[in-house]
């Protein structure tokens, strides 16, 4: 069997699979960081629309969908670049973040989250008592 080589085939299929392609868009982006004693979560969605952003948690898993809504068919276009269609993103905390007082704020396409510390993660100080040491009673 004769087959046709392309070196550059492994490439493009490579630069889909990280970029994505308009069927399957790529990952949004993300930073986190900790601010004190909670954890600091953006993501970039430019284009989208704050009404198609929907965020769910269970347990320990955050996860994050938006769209950006592909053009009109009867558009020509010359150059297509940006990702369209539905995003998605899922995050794995830790049990030493509280999950239940989770923020979010949408603004100039950043999506943030803040998730604080678990109360029962913090450092905290443990008293310790004292006890009189027993004399001896001689008889």
């Amino acid at each position: 069997m004769l087959m046709r080589t392309d070196p550059f085939r492994d490439l493009d299929r490579l630069t889909q699979q990280i970029l994505g392609t308009t069927a399957r868009p790529a990952a949004m982006p993300m930073d986190a960081w900790r601010d004190g004693e909670q954890l600091v979560v953006e993501f970039d969605l430019p284009g989208v629309d704050a009404d198609s952003v929907e965020l769910d948690v269970e347990r320990n898993v955050v996860t994050v969908h938006a769209q950006r809504p592909s053009r009109a068919d009867n558009q020509e276009m010359l150059a297509a670049e940006r990702p369209r269609g539905v995003f998605s993103r899922q995050l794995f905390l830790g049990d030493t973040l509280d999950t239940d007082r989770i923020t979010a704020a949408y603004e100039s396409g950043v999506l943030r989250l803040t998730i604080p510390v678990a109360e029962r993660a913090k450092p905290r100080k443990i008293e310790i008592s004292h006890r009189e040491e027993q004399k001896a009673v001689s008889a």
